[in-house]
């Protein structure tokens, strides 16, 4: 068994390396494509067809005030042009600063059980406890420096996040068992189809009174982290999703440790949904923690989903979870859930 768990480790870790490598390869194939193709096109001679009266196209040579007028005006004197590379990358010249802006630039994690949102899951423990566990909180953009596209927006924004993560028992009269509660303060940037945040976020874990009145003997954990974490997301198609993050908390107590490495994956489509009619969307995540030897869970979320115009997103379905649990105050203790889901992300 325990040769096993070492093998998972292994596997686990090398998963997640392979998959910040893949993201990190995409994100740069992309900008060189993108800066090949502005230099080509830059240079490429042009073929400009012209619609005579009657409708029809012309590829016969154009009187020369016609191609002067068709011909792109030139930057006025003493202004540069924008230029691809990575200045045009960091700041593109139509970014302009946004209050409280539409849209998010770095999404939550479709499958990740510990990012904000407004959620309810009804699940079957292995053991056949049965739990209601909830998600109250959401993640919002203070301020961006980018595009006012609200589905696809870019440049570099301040988010807040913050939600709490109750337990509730249904078998002892929807009693609390435990609830994580978690703050962030994430910067952004997004790029094409590539993103990436850089910020802070703090996660504690509290035991529920009626849960110690019920197990005097349980030694209750002051699990806390104060961390750091570096995401990446890159956007493989409009409609799939690859992403993977690195975590190092610089004070924790409780049990917890420095390092937590996430990644995963998700198929969910972007465009709005201007009817009733459903989609299907299908998301997995991987969560390796330090204080388990680098093992953690497994989660796996499918159903249908709407979205909005502003990109506000509501799914209903199935959630399979296996693994060290997601609440810290068990955070040892290995659960394997399956219940029934309903998620909103703002």
């Amino acid at each position: 068994m325990r040769g096993l768990q070492q093998r998972s480790v292994y596997v686990g870790t090398a998963a997640g390396w392979v998959a910040g490598s893949v993201i990190l390869a995409l994100t740069l194939g992309h900008a060189a494509t993108a800066n090949d193709f502005s230099g080509a096109y830059q240079s490429a001679p042009a073929f400009p067809n012209y619609l005579s009266d009657a409708g029809q196209v012309e590829t016969a040579s154009a009187p020369d005030s016609v191609a002067a007028a068709a011909a792109p005006a030139a930057a006025p004197a003493g202004t540069a042009a924008p230029q691809p590379g990575i200045g045009g990358m960091l700041l593109a010249p139509d970014w302009d600063w946004q209050g409280l802006p539409s849209g998010l630039i770095y999404h939550s994690y479709l499958a990740g059980v510990k990012e904000p949102r407004m959620a309810s899951q009804w699940v079957i423990e292995k053991n056949h406890e049965e739990y209601w566990e909830t998600e109250l909180g959401g993640r919002v953009g203070v301020v961006r420096y980018g595009t006012d596209d609200a589905q696809h927006p870019q440049g570099w924004e301040l988010d807040m996040e913050g939600a709490a993560f109750p337990r509730l028992n249904l078998q002892e009269s929807e009693s609390l068992t435990s609830v994580d509660f978690r703050f962030g303060l994430p910067l952004t940037y997004g790029y094409g189809n590539y993103q990436m945040k850089f910020g802070y976020y703090h996660i504690c874990s509290h035991l529920g009174d009626q849960f110690m009145l019920q197990n005097p003997t349980f030694e209750r954990v002051h699990y806390v982290r104060n961390a750091l974490v570096w995401g990446h997301s890159y956007n493989w198609t409009d409609d799939i999703r690859l992403y993977a993050e690195a975590g190092w908390a610089f004070e924790c107590s409780g049990g917890a440790k420095p390092w937590e490495l996430q990644f995963g994956a998700e198929y969910s489509p972007a465009q709005p949904t201007y009817t009733w009619r459903p989609r299907p969307f299908v998301a997995i995540n991987t969560d390796l923690r330090q204080e388990v030897n680098f093992s953690g869970n497994f989660v796996l979320e499918t159903g249908y989903q709407w979205r909005g115009e502003a990109n506000h997103l509501f799914r209903a379905g199935l959630q399979y979870f296996t693994g060290k649990s997601d609440q810290y105050q068990f955070f040892n203790q290995y659960e394997e859930k399956i219940g029934l889901g309903l998620w909103y992300d703002f």
